[in-house]
């Protein structure tokens, strides 16, 4: 597929295969989309990754999204640095991988170590206490709307709605540990869905 376009290739018909052709990505093309995202969702950028991956670039299904989310929550790591790997290695192999990592978090460091300097010296300041504040509810209104984005391509049937109320339930109200509440409805998620699934 031609990325810049949008149409397909005659080569990317493959016989045999029941979806879309895998789009083609190269390591600049990871490169210069992963460095926008840390450059324009600094402080929070997973709403940013999935904007990118799903919607505009159409390098991702939503419920693919969904998926790899899934499974760079339960690996050590950000979430999004675990996104970026898999993303990079998926198109383009180790070098994919290597360059949708630098390219996610060059900016966010250098920006980290400015404002580390000038928070330093400027921190008891009224108008920066103020100014982080506001940062602080953006950024929280942003990872609602990404948590409904998210849940919304999964929560449509009562399986994936009773796991992830028990999970809630496990996390939230009977404050069981995320790592011990993964270890048991890991498993049992899997083989329900499996067992269930024609």
């Amino acid at each position: 597929m031609d990325t810049k376009s949008g149409k397909l290739r005659p080569d990317d018909q493959v016989m045999g295969q029941g979806g879309p052709p895998e789009p083609r990505v190269s390591v600049r093309e990871l490169f210069w989309a992963f460095l926008l995202v840390g450059l324009s969702g600094f402080g929070g950028v997973l709403p940013f990754v999935r904007r990118m991956l799903v919607d505009k670039r159409r390098w991702l299904t939503p419920a693919e999204f969904t998926e790899v989310l899934g499974l760079s929550q339960l690996l050590p790591g950000p979430n999004v640095v675990n996104i970026s790997i898999y993303v990079g290695a998926r198109f383009a192999g180790a070098a994919g991988a290597a360059a949708a990592l630098l390219g996610l978090m060059v900016i966010p460091i250098a920006i980290v170590l400015c404002l580390g300097a000038a928070y330093t010296r400027y921190g008891d300041l009224p108008a920066v206490a103020s100014t982080f504040r506001g940062i602080a509810s953006a950024g929280a209104g942003l990872v609602v709307a990404m948590a409904i984005k998210i849940a919304w391509p999964v929560l449509r049937s009562g399986r994936t709605i009773t796991i992830a109320a028990l999970v809630f339930v496990a996390i939230v109200i009977l404050k069981v540990p995320l790592v011990w509440t993964l270890a048991a409805m890991a498993p049992v998620s899997l083989v329900w869905i499996w067992w269930k699934t024609p």
